[in-house]
């Protein structure tokens, strides 16, 4: 054999991960791959090399001088061929006919109108088609290939097959009726003494709060539940009750914010993250595009907007670099 058929690029690809992750299992993990696979791959390549590459009795796994050598080769070459990849899917993304984008509901009105614009912008021939819904849903129609790019709270089970970064996290807030709250005073008392308005169960988010609220063992009767935020901080207004929501999704219903008071929570906190996710070596840059793009978005616009809400809010929202 010559060098060529020795060396091939998923053979390379393994003996980077094993020497990034320094052990099987966290090489198997970061690949999705088994342990056994893992471990047969390197040994087929050190077979095919004829020399070890790795000093595999050592903790954590260690090159060997040889495989100090190859590693420089490998990254090179990796590298080169992440860039090929990447020109081919941005030709591919520049000529996609129709991209389809969904996102989460609750971030509708705040997000989804620039993140069209900029998809518009980067895709100027192509027809931009976004659904809003349930992050279940959003993430059910990203497996499905019925979207290309989802802004979603709700990670897919094969991780294996996407590229997933985080946005940004954010921290529930304890949204309350105007008046009808007082910070300095015990918060069981009061909150159990006035209605608890809910996102529905179904929902994602709506289970997190549930979970949540039986793990402090904050027992109180259910009142109301609904499927999107405006609806839950219009009947907290209306009712004179409460709910946890997170910062972007109270700017949705931004039309009510004049009748409720927005607190940090008086109990053991609670936080989601948020992902912008699509399939690997698909669409190019464009992710990445779009993830400044968000990033950028919420520290020129949303922040300052959150300050106007409540000057406590927008502390409860970590973007991600």
């Amino acid at each position: 054999m010559n060098s060529t058929d020795r060396l091939t690029l998923r053979g390379l690809r393994i003996f980077i991960a094993l020497e990034e992750a320094k052990s099987v299992a966290g090489a198997a993990k970061n690949l999705g791959m088994s342990k056994l696979s893992v471990s047969q791959h390197i040994t087929t390549l050190e077979q095919s090399v004829g020399i070890t590459l790795f000093d595999r009795q050592q903790k954590p796994v260690a090159l060997t001088p040889a495989g100090q050598v190859l590693s420089l080769h490998a990254h090179r070459i990796a590298s080169m061929v992440t860039e090929a990849e990447a020109a081919l899917a941005d030709n591919h993304a520049n000529s996609l006919p129709v991209l389809n984008f969904a996102i989460i509901d609750d971030l509708d009105a705040s997000i989804t109108p620039v993140i069209a614009t900029a998809l518009q912008t980067k895709l100027p021939q192509s027809y931009i088609c976004t659904f809003s819904g349930r992050s279940d849903e959003v993430t059910a129609r990203m497996m499905a290939r019925d979207a290309d790019i989802a802004v979603t709270a709700s990670i897919p089970a094969d991780i294996a097959k996407f590229q997933i970064q985080e946005l940004f996290r954010e921290h529930f807030v304890l949204v309350v009726a105007k008046g009808c709250y007082d910070a300095s005073k015990d918060w069981h008392e009061q909150l159990t003494s006035l209605p608890l308005v809910q996102y529905s169960e179904a929902m994602p988010i709506g289970h997190l709060v549930v979970t949540h609220l039986k793990r402090i063992r904050l027992d109180v009767a259910r009142r109301y539940s609904f499927e999107t935020t405006r609806s839950v901080v219009a009947t907290v207004a209306k009712t004179g009750g409460w709910t946890l929501a997170t910062p972007l999704s109270i700017l949705d219903a931004s039309r009510f914010l004049d009748e409720v008071d927005i607190y940090p929570l008086p109990f053991a906190g609670l936080s989601r993250s948020v992902f912008l996710i699509n399939r690997l070596n698909e669409l190019g840059t464009l992710p990445d595009i779009l993830t400044n793009t968000f990033q950028q978005l919420l520290h020129d616009e949303l922040i300052p907007e959150l300050n106007k809400i409540a000057s406590n809010i927008a502390q409860m929202l970590e973007v991600r670099e």
